[in-house]
């Protein structure tokens, strides 16, 4: 049966404190990340109660600046329901929403920022333009994670220092690029639209070509739909063993 506990226990993990990374996305049957240039036209109802579900779980919900633009992102605040769930497991009734952003083009009175559910981060650079820090700093914490370009191994332990280990990345494909060549990558979460796409839409990923093998940790039908969850294969310190 397809429901909310279902989805609660499939995709729980079962230790909050080790930093995990988790990547959700959607895709055609034949590789589209969008439709229309959109990731949204892609998904129906029940995709959305599984995107839900990871955002319920997770500490922070991590997004490239160029998808906070294209999705429409407003200020994250999950359902009164959701946040009376997350208290009782323990967690803050909201999850924090974290925006990478190099040129910091981003308006701090834009709802992301003002309709927030928490205060936002935005994870930068040290070459970051100086005075658009400065007011985005009024309305986020920034954090600086790298010299000429933000590191994605250090976003990961400048969040796990805040208590943010749990981290939902919901694109774009240049930030998971980037986060798969730093092998930062340890779960993807991946649903398959039950349509042919076509067109020159692109992949989920964007960046240098790295292969990094993964296995299946479950995989849902509901209705046309199909839903994936895989892990990184082996731990990290076994990785680096071998």
């Amino acid at each position: 049966m397809f429901t909310r506990e279902s989805l609660i226990a499939a995709y729980q993990v079962a230790d909050r404190a080790t930093p995990l990374v988790r990547m959700n996305f959607i895709a055609s049957l034949d590789g589209a990340a969008t439709h229309e240039g959109l990731s949204g036209g892609l998904n129906n109802a029940v995709d959305k109660l599984v995107f839900d579900t990871l955002r319920l779980l997770c500490d922070v919900i991590v997004v490239g600046a160029g998808t906070v633009r294209s999705e429409g992102y407003g200020g994250i605040r999950v359902p009164a329901a959701d946040a009376q769930w997350r208290v009782a497991e323990g967690l803050a009734a909201q999850p924090t929403l974290a925006v990478v952003s190099s040129r910091l083009d981003l308006d701090p009175s834009h709802p992301l920022f003002t309709d927030a559910g928490t205060r936002p981060i935005v994870v930068t650079h040290d070459a970051a333009p100086g005075a658009e820090r400065r007011a985005l700093a009024e309305v986020a914490d920034v954090l600086v994670c790298g010299a000429e370009a933000v590191d994605p191994r250090l976003m990961v332990i400048a969040l796990a220092e805040r208590g943010l280990t749990q981290i939902l990345c919901e694109g774009g494909p240049t930030l998971f690029g980037a986060l798969l060549e730093a092998d930062a990558v340890d779960e993807l979460c991946l649903s398959l639209s039950p349509v042919l796409e076509g067109g020159t839409a692109g992949r989920i990923s964007h960046g240098a070509a790295v292969t990094r093998p993964m296995s299946l940790k479950h995989a849902i039908t509901e209705g046309d739909m199909v839903f994936l969850r895989y892990g990184r294969s082996g731990s990290r310190s076994e990785e680096v063993a071998s």
